[in-house]
């Protein structure tokens, strides 16, 4: 007669590992099944039309395909963003740009966030994060916007706003 061979059942395996799990982090994997439902559509217009995204340098254009703001809210690790962006291509330097948006963010109440790395323009006010973000050919090829010269000429850029939807955590930089 051969040796008889255990079968091993999955589920009480598994189950044992999720009340471990849940054990050892406590709530965080309800944190981590957030996502944007209940998010307040109200704050998502607000941010989308905070008159610093509109603040352009004389010159600067709405690219094609980019007319709208793009606003709304993505979660990660429990955490749920509120945010707003919008596409601009300038025909003048970056350098150009860049001195226009420290000029006007801060006649709008941003301050420079202190963490900002080198060659990166990023402001705080109310506990929401502006950046100005400069676009290559590279970066709008992987979004899926193809060969846009119109947006790596010059200094195409987006600026965008984000701030934290569920939590007293201030967006940074």
């Amino acid at each position: 007669m051969p040796p008889r061979t255990a079968v091993t059942r999955p589920i009480p395996l598994l189950l044992a590992i999720a009340l471990a799990a849940t054990t050892l982090t406590g709530c965080e994997l309800l944190d981590l099944a957030q996502d944007c439902e209940g998010t307040d559509e109200a704050r998502v217009k607000e941010t989308a039309a905070l008159d610093i995204l509109g603040a352009r340098p004389d010159g600067a254009t709405v690219p094609r395909g980019f007319e709208e703001v793009d606003a709304g809210c993505w979660a990660d690790s429990g955490e749920v963003v509120v945010y707003a962006d919008r596409t601009y291509a300038f025909p003048g330097t970056r350098a150009e740009a860049a001195a226009h948006y420290r000029t006007v963010a801060v006649q709008d109440g941003w301050g420079a966030a202190p963490e900002t790395p080198p060659g990166e323009l990023c402001f705080t006010k109310d506990a929401m994060a502006l950046r100005i973000a400069f676009l290559t050919a590279e970066g709008l090829a992987e979004d899926g916007h193809g060969r846009r010269p119109d947006l790596t000429t010059g200094a195409g850029y987006s600026v965008g706003v984000e701030s934290y939807a569920n939590s007293g955590t201030e967006a940074g930089c």
